[in-house]
């Protein structure tokens, strides 16, 4: 009988066989369990994997096909035509629109339940009134006017193309008067507060502060002040950017119920893509004197600007020297108007807006103007 080896186990006598086959069990056991935990760990690999994978994808291989392969090509003269979809679909999107949303100018149908500004509640027309304005245009062929008055006492009211769309010249600068202090009673910011005149903001034209010294902050209050009272355009350009720029102020108007009234281009607006109507302009004096749009501090502040423009050459010249008036001048060459609130000596008021289209600087604008003032302002005195 062959002799047997014993080793000592646990308190038992296993032949040599036996010890073999737990040692290669323990061995089997230990790989088993070694290859789980590498299996375990397997799917958080493989996300790094494809993170990898894509990151090399997007950041890496086109910066390195853009910054050195591509310009190893041979360079391909004939362009590509490319079709832009979005033109050929909403072709006046570049000039017509509400909003501006991702950098592009789009047209948004924003209808509101309430406007905030208050429709004139018209009367009777003063049918006489208007047909001496009627006679008094026959006299000035070359002239295409547009007539809009309102009298406070009694609502009677007279219109001569008074809805018909007109370039609107440096009069456009009262709806971005009313936005400037909507905003400060808003808390966006104080009439005190200050914008730096750069460069962009220089406008050719009227005022002079497109000749001062770059850099120089000045307060909303000085810029509101010679927007009004000089018709400076860089003011305007600079006041209007503070509010947030055009599509900002055509939102704002369309809040306020305005239709026809539209902001299209910085000034100057030379070639009267800015516009608006007598009615509508008519209807932005009504609320700024006559409802809750504004607080009596704002209208305070804006009695002063629109009670010293200089700019005396137009309804203010067929007025008598005890006659106050309010109001914003416009001219482009082809198209001059003057826009206001006029009260009388005997304590009469009367919103009064005229728009006259014209040959390019024809005097006959200027003199329509001044004796349309003069008409209106008798008939309402006396009637």
């Amino acid at each position: 009988m062959p002799k047997q080896q014993f080793y000592k186990k646990t308190n038992s006598y296993v032949n040599l066989y036996e010890h073999y086959y737990y040692e290669q069990k323990s061995k089997v056991s230990s790989v088993t369990r070694k290859y789980k935990n590498r299996k375990r760990n397997k799917p958080l690999k493989k996300i790094i994997s494809y993170l990898v994978v894509l990151f090399l994808l997007f950041f890496v291989f086109p910066y390195s096909f853009k910054g050195f392969i591509s310009p190893t090509l041979p360079y391909n003269e004939n362009k590509i035509l490319r079709l832009d979809y979005f033109k050929l679909l909403y072709p006046t999107h570049q000039y017509l629109y509400k909003d501006l949303f991702l950098g592009k100018y789009i047209i948004k149908d924003t209808t509101y339940k309430k406007h905030l500004m208050v429709d004139i509640r018209e009367t009777a027309e003063r049918i006489g009134l208007k047909t001496r304005l009627l006679q008094l245009a026959q006299h000035y062929k070359k002239i295409h006017p547009s007539v809009y008055v309102w009298e406070y006492t009694n609502g009677t009211y007279v219109d001569i193309n008074a809805d018909e769309i007109y370039p609107a010249a440096s009069i456009i600068k009262i709806p971005v008067l009313i936005e400037m202090f909507r905003e400060i009673e808003n808390g966006k910011f104080t009439l005190n507060d200050h914008v730096v005149l750069e460069d962009f903001y220089r406008a050719s034209g009227s005022g002079k502060l497109q000749y001062s010294q770059g850099g120089i902050a000045h307060s909303l209050d000085y810029l509101a002040k010679i927007m009004i009272q000089n018709s400076d355009n860089s003011s305007t350009n600079m006041i209007m950017s503070k509010i947030g720029g055009m599509p900002e102020m055509n939102r704002a108007m369309n809040r306020w119920g305005l239709t026809k009234t539209h902001i299209n281009n910085w000034l100057p607006d030379l070639s009267g893509t800015n516009v608006t109507t007598a009615r509508e302009m008519a209807k932005m004096f009504y609320n700024i004197d006559s409802t809750k749009i504004l607080s009596n501090e704002s209208k305070r502040h804006i009695a002063g600007y629109l009670g010293h423009v200089k700019n005396n050459r137009l309804l203010q010249a067929g007025l008598p020297s005890n006659a106050i008036l309010l109001h914003k001048t416009g001219d482009i060459g082809f198209v001059l108007g003057d826009a206001g609130i006029v009260k009388t000596s005997n304590g009469k008021k009367y919103i009064v807006v005229i728009l006259a289209k014209r040959p390019y600087n024809n005097l006959q604008g200027k003199e329509f103007i001044v004796k349309a003032s003069e008409i209106i302002y008798n008939n309402i005195l006396y009637n």
